[in-house]
């Protein structure tokens, strides 16, 4: 993808322009952002996926009782007849599930994958939607199918409806409103508060969006993996000199700077690595950031023959750092020309025959331990492999 260059996904502006002047500043509205495009799976196929215990979804109702919520698995039964106004059913993660939809995400990889939640369908009958709500993360609607009406506006009441299902702004004004036909597309930074509505039925809104941890659940995620990877190392705390104490509720000095040292060895830089990202905080932030979420499961696979190049399974979570390439929650150590492939295979998602033939015989190994896990299947066998469930 040439950044520079402009593109109608940006309304005719480049990837650098849209990061410059919209990322996380404001919104965008961009008409035939995807000209042709079409739903990534048909109707029937989406309410199959709806039924599968392994696919989250969600039912959202609204009529003369209120608004109503139901989480899936979601059969047949449980959905209301397409003639029916005001439901909405939701398929999180679709990308994860339907090769078209990760083709779609891919349109999106100007931006980091450590940053990407998902993809998200939502297909509404007639004046279905979810209210006015707002998000904390970064997100891209792009209308695939039917109309639907956006109203968009900041929050500056971000009191919510009372003994609602959802979290429902209560005092929602709107500063602007659109009607989204098949093709366009509108970016909304976090906490812009917005309210979608189908217009005649048969509504297609796929909702790609990108994740920001909080400093508070990010640094608890990282600590633990640090930690974790201290299990069995360093002294056992003892307190041979402790004297009797007549003040039993004091936490003794001694133990407050054991825990202190053991926090210390925990954020230490490690394997004589001069850079930060390189130690252990490095190491647990990029686990951290590709472990898949957790009804997120592969099948067993097979080895790909010498021959062969290999491809990332979509579900496939894989990011690198200087010294590190990080998949699926797991951490290896990465140098010289191996490195440089393994960085190629997280940035394009798949490595030729000939590139695979330059690896080392571990990083070989490596890959055809990932390919018995599924993690990645032979480029001859991608189409069979991801249609699997």
């Amino acid at each position: 993808m040439n950044l520079d260059r402009p593109d109608t996904l940006f309304g005719g502006i480049s990837a650098n322009a849209f990061m410059r002047r919209h990322w996380q500043r404001r919104p965008l509205l961009v008409r035939q952002a995807m000209p042709g495009v079409t739903p990534p799976l048909a109707r029937r196929e989406l309410f199959a996926l709806a039924a599968r215990d392994d696919v989250e979804s969600r039912l959202v109702l609204r009529d003369e009782r209120g608004w109503r919520l139901r989480h899936g698995p979601l059969g047949p039964r449980a959905l209301p007849p397409l003639k029916t106004p005001g439901w909405t059913l939701l398929v999180q993660g679709l990308d994860l599930h339907v090769d078209g939809a990760r083709e779609m995400l891919n349109r999106f990889r100007f931006l980091p994958d450590a940053r990407l939640d998902d993809l998200m369908l939502s297909y509404a009958s007639d004046g279905g939607g979810v209210g006015p709500h707002l998000d904390s993360y970064d997100v891209f609607l792009l209308q695939v199918q039917g109309r639907r009406r956006w109203r968009i506006g900041r929050v500056r009441d971000k009191s919510l409806v009372d003994g609602a299902p959802l979290k429902l702004l209560a005092n929602f004004k709107a500063e602007a409103q659109w009607i989204l036909e098949p093709g366009d597309m509108l970016y909304l930074p976090p906490q812009w508060g917005h309210d979608g509505e189908a217009l005649g039925g048969e509504c297609m809104t796929c909702s790609i969006g990108f994740r920001a941890s909080t400093a508070g659940d990010l640094a608890r995620e990282v600590l633990l993996r640090a930690a974790d990877a201290l299990d069995g190392e360093g002294a056992r705390y003892r307190d041979a000199a402790q004297p009797a104490t007549a003040t039993p509720g004091r936490v003794p000095a001694s133990l407050q700077a054991f825990a202190a040292r053991a926090v210390a060895l925990a954020l230490r830089e490690r394997g004589g690595i001069g850079a930060a990202a390189g130690g252990a905080i490095g190491r647990a932030l990029g686990e951290v950031l590709s472990e898949p979420k957790a009804n997120v499961w592969f099948d067993a696979g097979c080895e790909p023959a010498d021959s062969q190049g290999v491809h990332l399974h979509r579900r496939t979570r894989m990011l690198y750092d200087d010294h590190h390439v990080f998949i699926n929650g797991e951490s290896f150590a990465a140098h010289g020309r191996d490195a440089g492939l393994m960085q190629r295979l997280a940035d394009t998602r798949a490595l030729d025959a000939r590139a695979c033939a330059r690896l080392s015989a571990g990083a070989r190994e490596l890959l055809d331990g990932w390919a018995r896990a599924g993690w990645l299947v032979a480029q001859n066998e991608v189409h069979e492999k991801e249609q699997s469930r």
